[in-house]
């Protein structure tokens, strides 16, 4: 029952604050929430502030991410849909730019979580994401 409740409460909280048109599949179905393109960021990058959203220090070596609209600590399974590739990243920032967001951005990984995923080089790759279970 707790864990119907928590799926229901992550639709309603995706459904509410959906940013910039990104479509929210039903969080109740066990499924991918999201899809769209992921990108990195760094403690190098200019803008990049001492600490997160959620007042942590920053650090681009930790396996965290930047997403509109999910609760901080949440658990997201993120999937590289080109070569099947995944992670499990933690919610300690918002982000990405709304500008980028409408341009289909969902979220921003650190760059060691982006690293497991693909060549950093790359700078963006198709995603799926989907909150695990109890979060």
């Amino acid at each position: 029952m707790n864990r119907m409740l928590n799926i229901l409460i992550a639709a309603s909280v995706l459904l509410v604050l959906n940013f910039g048109g990104v479509e929210a599949i039903s969080a109740a179905q066990d499924a991918i929430f999201r899809a769209g393109e992921a990108s990195w960021y760094s403690e190098l990058d200019s803008g990049i502030l001492l600490t997160t959203a959620n007042m942590e220090i920053f650090s681009d070596k930790k396996l965290t991410c930047a997403i509109w609209g999910v609760p901080f600590n949440t658990l997201i399974k993120v999937t590289n849909v080109e070569n099947g590739k995944s992670i499990t990243v933690r919610v300690n920032d918002r982000g990405p730019a709304k500008r980028l967001v409408r341009d289909g951005r969902v979220i921003d990984l650190t760059k060691s979580a982006f690293s497991r995923l693909a060549d950093t080089a790359k700078g963006l790759v198709r995603v799926e994401l989907e909150i695990l279970p109890g979060h």
